[in-house]
């Protein structure tokens, strides 16, 4: 497999590339859901993840597993095709940093900052809508929020802002608790 570097920049080609295509086409929001929900895919199943690492497949049951995969989605064509071709070049393990890239772009184009944020539960439309309005005002840019799920945290959030982290989960707390309770003893 590549090295990290040579994977980045693998990754920011395809990205590119796919980016440009979609805007030509006008399917830029299209192709972003798309890729939302691929990466949540491969955030969720550790055989989807297998599946685009594995050396083992060829390049036609790659291209035939995401082919289905994309029709099962109802993926909009272009990202179809995106996914054709990457499988066809052996390049489906750089597909999670490709889906990366492509968000970034996406977020620099329209001024806005990514946040990633993991709760213990699922946020209402309502909460994320606030979460949002609140990072707004706290970093002065619109925010595309990335949730996702942890159960471990127990409760609270843990949001990610660029390289800033703020872990208000009660994992964290009860871990410091703990902590501090050793310190006593």
């Amino acid at each position: 497999m590549a090295s990290k570097s040579a994977s980045s920049g693998l990754a920011d080609r395809y990205a590119s590339a796919l980016f440009e295509l979609a805007e030509e086409k006008g399917v830029l929001d299209q192709v972003a859901d798309d890729l939302r929900g691929l990466k949540t895919m491969v955030a969720e199943s550790a055989d989807f993840r297998r599946f685009i690492d594995s050396p083992v497949l060829s390049r036609t049951e790659q291209a035939k597993g995401v082919a289905a995969l994309a029709d099962k989605a109802g993926m909009q064509g272009v990202t179809r095709n995106f996914l054709g071709l990457v499988a066809t070049n052996r390049r489906l393990f750089a597909l999670p940093a490709v889906i990366d890239a492509f968000l970034e772009r996406l977020a620099a184009k329209r001024g806005e900052i990514s946040a990633e944020v993991v709760s213990a539960k699922p946020l209402s439309d309502a909460q994320t809508e606030a979460l949002a309005a609140s990072l707004k005002q706290a970093v002065g840019k619109d925010v595309a929020l990335e949730t996702r799920v942890d159960p471990g945290l127990i409760g609270g959030l843990v949001v990610r802002v660029g390289s800033r982290m703020i872990d208000n989960s009660l994992r964290t707390k009860l871990q410091r608790l703990q902590l501090a309770m050793k310190g006593v003893g």
